[in-house]
């Protein structure tokens, strides 16, 4: 399946959208597993890396004019609920500084979730340099006034040829954007007729269209698991299948990553560690043993009790010396 997303959409998830960024958690997810193929025109790129600060400019502003201005009349200051009011906006005044003081440092950081994930798809996207005859062709079409574009801005031209030089003959294109220049003007929800008539004509296969993530998902992907807890079960799946000392404290690390696991995956956990050698051989090591010290604290009543036992055990143990270099599985 190629996916096609505009700059628009990426940068939307530094502002007010309606998408959750578990929407590119899942895109990312679908690219690992080789589902989708992410094309990235340089366009994209360079555009997105243009507007990111002017985007999040635009949000922090919004964010700093969110003001709790309460204003009591004269005769409410001798109830007990006017204090407790004006202590609850004292508060929040508080919070919102410290909010936007941490966001900011992490904004400059390049350390937002945002910037993540989308570090992650640019990186496992399909680029398409820009290169000479793009650009000439980009230069005619607007010269010419075919769509998209508006303005004199060469952006969206670029896209379009690009995409046009790059996605196989035959192949579908998942083309999603929010930017009316590639809608038709007679209905915002329907692609731009002369674009899809002159990609169904060159690339001998279709366009089809969204405006959000979320509706593509809704679409084509209705039932797929929320991208992180699908991770997080890949992770421990990958823990019991270890092979390797080494690999053991990789996948530790990546588990190290996630915030929260259910009782289920705890157990799944508590049962790598007590049947793969791999795995129980370095319990004792620093990074094992608090991770699954941590991720077992204050569920050990909800545990399988044999196995909770079985771990408790191995932990507390004076264990068999691991294998020497020679005997390692690598």
């Amino acid at each position: 399946m190629n996916i096609f997303i505009d700059t628009n959409i990426f940068l939307s998830f530094y502002h007010f959208s309606n998408d959750d960024l578990e929407e590119l958690n899942k895109l990312s997810l679908l690219l690992q597993q080789g589902k989708t193929k992410l094309y990235l025109p340089e366009q994209v790129a360079q555009e997105f890396r243009r507007n990111r600060d002017n985007k999040i400019a635009d949000a922090l502003k919004q964010l700093r004019e969110q003001k709790l201005d309460l204003r009591f009349p004269q005769f409410c200051k001798e109830y007990d609920e006017y204090e407790n009011l004006r202590q609850l906006q004292r508060n929040y005044s508080k919070l919102h500084a410290e909010l936007i003081k941490k966001a900011i440092e992490d904004i400059q950081a390049e350390n937002l979730k945002a910037d993540k994930v989308i570090h992650d798809l640019f990186e496992n996207g399909i680029a398409i340099p820009e290169n000479k005859a793009i650009n000439e062709l980009a230069r005619n079409r607007l010269a010419i006034g075919n769509p998209p574009g508006k303005n004199g801005s060469l952006g969206d031209a670029l896209n379009w040829e690009a995409l046009l030089e790059s996605i196989p003959n035959g192949d579908n294109l998942y083309f999603l954007t929010d930017d009316k220049d590639y809608a038709s003007p007679i209905d915002a929800n329907v692609f731009n007729t002369y674009l899809f008539q002159e990609w169904k004509t060159r690339k001998k296969s279709e366009i089809v269209f969204f405006r959000s993530l979320s509706e593509f998902f809704k679409e084509h992907f209705p039932k797929i698991s929320l991208a992180s807890e699908t991770e997080k079960d890949s992770d421990i799946q990958s823990l019991a299948n270890s092979s390797s000392f080494v690999e053991t404290h990789i996948v530790i690390g990546k588990l190290n990553k996630h915030s929260d696991f259910t009782i289920a995956q705890v157990n799944a956990i508590i049962d790598a560690a007590i049947t793969n050698n791999q795995v129980h051989w370095i319990i004792s090591d620093p990074d094992v043993n608090d991770f699954i010290s941590k991720v077992v604290a204050g569920k050990e009543s909800k545990l399988n009790q044999a196995n909770l036992v079985q771990l408790f055990s191995i932990m507390s143990s004076d264990l068999p010396s691991a294998p020497g270099p020679d005997e390692l599985p690598f």
